[in-house]
């Protein structure tokens, strides 16, 4: 909004200029959203608090540390991270950007599915909430209605095609039907599996922001046409726009870390982590690097296939892999601290982000 009004005022008032530049206003909406979130985020939290008398129901086959020590702690506590996040991306994003608008539509639309997720729960005071095939239905529709907008989008020829990293000029071309099941896949998939990781105090929010990150700087480098010329990458015209979105997503992760860092204060709920999952997904579609991603969010699909191991192993064997799904709780019932796990969960993460990085330049 500020871009859109200021910038074209730069030939009247010439520091206006500073606008049309993708890092200026990067850093200015990760402050935003971060100053913003530290303004809002103890008034969110204690409004929760009154509304939310016994805080979010703990799972009864939990961890026995769990249903001591996380009782009566508020959930929803991912409307600080849309609040922020969506202030910041208005004000310092190019509003005019249709891929902006794409991936806002699907963290605030994953957001509401959360939200109403959290509701109930904490309502009905019943860990289950929404019924699952009625959430991943709703899930499936906003990702499939995204994935048509964003290739249409997208360059003519690169729209309807998966692009393979470390190979240069590999195109896999899938159709309109193909591609929407590739993008829903990679959408849904991703916005529950950081729903997944989120179990512990800070542990889904930190690899998140790592990968925001990863993506903010790729989101960056295929909107550029001469680094894209260097780097043997897919070029997408206007993409780097996204970086404003994930630079307000990482400071508005961090905001709200300052209050969920053990113990936490909130929880995200299935607020956040829908949401902040699917713009993930969402940016990686954008830029196509859905395989990228698979890298990046490494620990998030490690936490996935921990469930699906699980689930599959007791319903053909009647044996449990591992102690509990998903996996930060099989550590946990080992005997591990909570900061234990959540720190080194961090540093799994962090690797995984440089090497996802790292793809950029092997070609």
């Amino acid at each position: 909004m500020i871009y859109n009004f200021l910038y074209p005022l730069a030939d009247l008032f010439s520091p206006f200029n500073l606008f049309r530049y993708l890092t200026f206003r990067s850093i200015a909406a990760f402050l935003t959203a971060l100053v913003l979130s530290f303004l809002i985020g103890g008034h969110l939290i204690r409004w929760l608090r009154t509304k939310q008398k016994q805080g979010q129901p703990i799972r009864e086959d939990g961890p026995a540390s769990h249903i001591m020590s996380k009782k009566g702690t508020p959930t929803m506590g991912g409307l600080l991270i849309l609040i922020s996040l969506s202030v910041a991306t208005l004000l310092w994003a190019d509003l005019t950007n249709r891929y902006v608008w794409i991936v806002l539509g699907i963290t605030v639309a994953f957001g509401a599915v959360g939200f109403w997720d959290d509701y109930l729960k904490v309502t009905k005071k019943n860990p289950k909430g929404v019924p699952g095939k009625m959430k991943l239905a709703l899930s499936i529709a906003v990702a499939a209605i995204a994935a048509y907008f964003i290739s249409q989008a997208s360059p003519p020829a690169l729209r309807y095609t998966l692009a393979l990293p470390f190979l240069k000029d590999v195109l896999v071309p899938l159709g309109l039907v193909g591609f929407i099941v590739l993008a829903v896949l990679v959408i849904v998939g991703t916005s529950n599996a950081v729903n997944l990781t989120d179990g512990l105090d800070g542990l889904a929010i930190g690899p998140v922001i790592m990968a925001s990150i990863v993506f903010g700087l790729i989101a960056y480098v295929v909107g550029n046409l001469v680094y894209t010329n260097y780097l043997y990458l897919h070029h997408i015209p206007r993409s780097g726009e996204l970086s404003v979105l994930l630079s307000a997503l990482v400071g508005a992760g961090l905001g709200f870390l300052w209050f969920n860092a053990p113990p936490a204060m909130v929880f995200m709920g299935d607020t956040g982590s829908l949401a902040i999952g699917g713009a993930l997904g969402g940016v990686a579609v954008v830029t196509k690097h859905e395989i990228v991603l698979a890298i990046v969010g490494g620990l998030f699909v490690l936490e996935t296939v921990s469930v699906i191991v699980q689930v599959l192993s007791f319903k053909w064997t009647g044996r449990r892999i591992f102690r509990m799904a998903p996996l930060h709780h099989h550590f946990e019932q080992k005997g591990w601290a909570e900061p234990t796990i959540v720190f080194r969960f961090w540093i799994i993460a962090a690797i995984l982000s440089m090497v996802g990085l790292a793809t950029l330049k092997l070609r």
